[in-house]
């Protein structure tokens, strides 16, 4: 089995798409095994960003991930970061396909409704910052 981190982001919150997010992933035979709804602070956020620190939109990032409430959860499977990344779409929703949650939710690539591992490694690395 397989895990992955991923984060339904607070416009995916604020528009009551978690249970769409859930059930996309738990149709495909992916299991949520940790499950948790918070506000992240400052300091979650630069460990998991860490990789974005120099880039131009990481403070607007950071600040659009403090706005509300996230949650955050852990998905096993067998292919489970392929197959989640597969299921949000690409980032940049005016790429992303229909039937993806990023192409059939999201208009923004800052607020693109979800957050997910894109490597064992990162997935790993993720689940221990915030579980």
């Amino acid at each position: 089995m397989e895990r992955t981190f991923v984060i339904v982001k607070p416009d995916g919150v604020d528009r009551g798409l978690i249970g769409e997010v859930i059930s996309r992933y738990e149709r495909k035979g992916l299991r949520i095994t940790e499950c948790k709804m918070l506000r992240a602070d400052r300091a979650t956020l630069e460990k998991h960003y860490i990789e974005h620190r120099e880039k131009p939109f990481y403070e607007e990032l950071v600040s659009y991930m403090m706005r509300g409430s996230i949650l955050i959860m852990v998905v096993e499977g067998n292919n489970a970061i392929k197959l989640v990344r597969n299921i949000n779409g690409k980032t940049n929703p005016m790429e992303a396909e229909p039937g993806t949650i990023r192409g059939d939710y999201a208009n923004s690539i800052t607020e693109n409704i979800v957050h997910a591992s894109d490597s064992p490694e990162s997935a790993e690395r993720e689940i221990s910052i915030w579980f």
